[in-house]
């Protein structure tokens, strides 16, 4: 057993913003490049989106192990698991660490939730916010600690930006404004356009570019 802390990424964002698809398309990106990832999935009542990601990023694609995409019915406010009292995470993450010793990052996605949520520092490394544009362009301005603290804010589905009425120069221009130096980036995850910039923050911030524990000497880890 490894005892080395596996580090981890939350992913926070309303429901239908695109965290589950998102997750989806980041994990190939990272599998690619020989990193071995766990996904934990948090609901209120289902693990309808753990089942989705197990079937198509473990069963059908063979990214990973099947019983490393988990899924929680916490059963209560989505943002107590995360953020108030994450025990319930923390738990299955210490039986990932201690089950897969070669593991390099563990993908914590919160519950469907509004512009509040964060993460609690105890459980994810790094805070990743998802927000799309059928909230409309007012969207970034709106604040909240989901936007402003975010270690990276994704805007999804900036395809069907011209069918809202959402103007990605505005959105763009608030970002920027609300967040200071810390980083965005647009996507349409359904295509993947922009989601390898996700995947290239991942392995930058949280992975500082280290090789895959699969592959880096004993005397290394």
């Amino acid at each position: 057993m490894s005892s080395k802390r596996i580090p981890r990424v939350g992913v926070g964002g309303p429901v239908g913003s695109g965290k589950t698809m998102l997750i989806e398309q980041v994990v190939p990106f990272l599998s690619a490049k020989g990193y071995n990832v766990g996904i934990i999935s948090n609901d209120v009542v289902s693990k309808e989106d753990a089942d989705r990601m197990r079937k198509n990023l473990a069963t059908e694609r063979g990214l990973m192990p099947e019983d490393l995409v988990i899924g929680l019915a916490t059963g209560g406010c989505p943002h107590t698991a995360v953020r108030e009292d994450p025990s319930m995470n923390l738990s299955v993450v210490e039986e990932m660490e201690a089950k897969y010793g070669d593991l390099d990052l563990i993908i914590i996605e919160s519950g469907g939730d509004n512009i509040t949520t964060t993460f609690s520092p105890a459980l994810a490394d790094y805070f990743i916010y998802i927000i799309d544009v059928t909230g409309g362009d007012k969207y970034p301005r709106k604040r909240g600690l989901g936007i402003e603290t975010c270690d990276l804010l994704v805007i999804n589905k900036i395809d069907i930006a011209p069918l809202v009425g959402a103007d990605l120069g505005i959105m763009e221009r608030d970002a920027k404004i609300v967040r200071g130096d810390k980083p965005f980036v647009f996507v349409n995850s359904k295509k993947g356009q922009g989601v390898e910039e996700v995947a290239n923050q991942i392995t930058k911030y949280v992975l500082f570019d280290q090789p895959p524990r699969a592959i880096t000497p004993k005397a290394n880890r």
